[in-house]
């Protein structure tokens, strides 16, 4: 299991899965320059990108986050046995992540909030279980957070979008819907402080409702970006959007600000998909960002 602590408070990976995308690299992000993309290969490969295959190394994770007063699950993954054709890596799972939230010392019932950075499919799953065929909330007490913004953007019954979108439509029934349903959700306009530690904001761009965390604890500064930064060649190449940003250049204007509070902060970079060791120290220099991976255990 793997921990970081930032001041007093606990952070914890809990593993879906890690493993090569389903696109190439050129199509996960379709701004990538060849001749930009080589000189990083020796730290790139081979973590981070499988040259044979030309696909970037993602994993997909939760945060738990374990203050004084909370505990909190950032964003739950794909889920077990979601309908997910189009998303192959995602289709139909059946891996152990509750297990390994327990393991970690934490049970469904532990889980005061879930946040969700936006609503795409692989941060919303284990939103929702599926029991005696119905899906129902997976964490009973937990209040969910996610952006009003981002609510309105995907819901179904607005317009023609079921019609138009059955896929789309068919995940916020399995993985949203249950947690409004349930009278669990919570919908947040603008920021929203859960704690004295703990602030949510806005980050539009990769989706138009996408939020932030913000930590602070004591001298410890951290910095939950959700999908705001994907992968870590964005750190070097801040202007390359993968192909499911849906704002492009407001995506961009996110990840730049995001970057540049963390080197300028001193803020740990806690992404959902980077690939081990997962966390990075964010560095500011002529006029470029670098970034410096920090192992478990490591005080913010």
């Amino acid at each position: 299991m793997q921990t970081w602590m930032i001041g007093n408070t606990s952070v914890t990976r809990i593993e879906e899965q890690v493993g090569p995308n389903d696109l190439p690299a050129g199509a996960f992000l379709p701004d990538l320059k060849r001749e930009k993309f080589a000189p990083h290969l020796p730290w790139l490969v081979p973590v981070h990108y499988d040259p044979a295959t030309d696909k970037l190394i993602t994993s997909n994770h939760s945060w738990l986050i374990r203050t004084n007063s909370h505990t909190i699950l950032l964003d739950s993954c794909a889920g077990n046995h979601k309908n997910r054709p189009w998303l192959p890596r995602f289709h139909q799972l059946n891996v152990p992540f509750l297990e390994r939230l327990r393991a970690a010392g934490a049970a469904p019932e532990d889980i005061d909030i879930v946040l969700c950075t936006h609503l795409h499919a692989d941060h919303v799953g284990w939103n929702t279980r599926l029991e005696n065929g119905r899906w129902v909330p997976t964490f009973p007490r937990a209040r969910y957070l996610f952006s009003r913004i981002e609510q309105q953007h995907w819901d179904p019954e607005i317009g023609d979008r079921r019609a138009k979108n059955p896929a789309r439509a068919e995940m916020y029934d399995d993985s949203v819907l249950p947690v409004i349903a349930s009278g669990q959700s919570v919908l947040l306009d603008g920021e929203h402080a859960i704690d004295d530690r703990l602030l949510v904001e806005p980050a539009p761009g990769h989706t138009p409702g996408h939020v932030v965390l913000h930590l602070a604890d004591g001298e410890g500064r951290a910095l939950f970006c959700g999908d705001v930064c994907h992968h870590p060649i964005q750190v070097h190449e801040p202007d390359w959007n993968t192909r499911f940003c849906e704002i492009p250049e407001q995506a961009r204007a996110t990840r730049r600000q995001a970057l540049e509070h963390c080197a300028e902060h001193g803020a740990l970079l806690f992404p959902t998909h980077f690939a081990a060791p997962h966390v990075a120290r964010i560095t500011h220099a002529a006029g470029a960002f670098g970034v410096q991976f920090v192992p478990p255990r490591s005080g913010g």
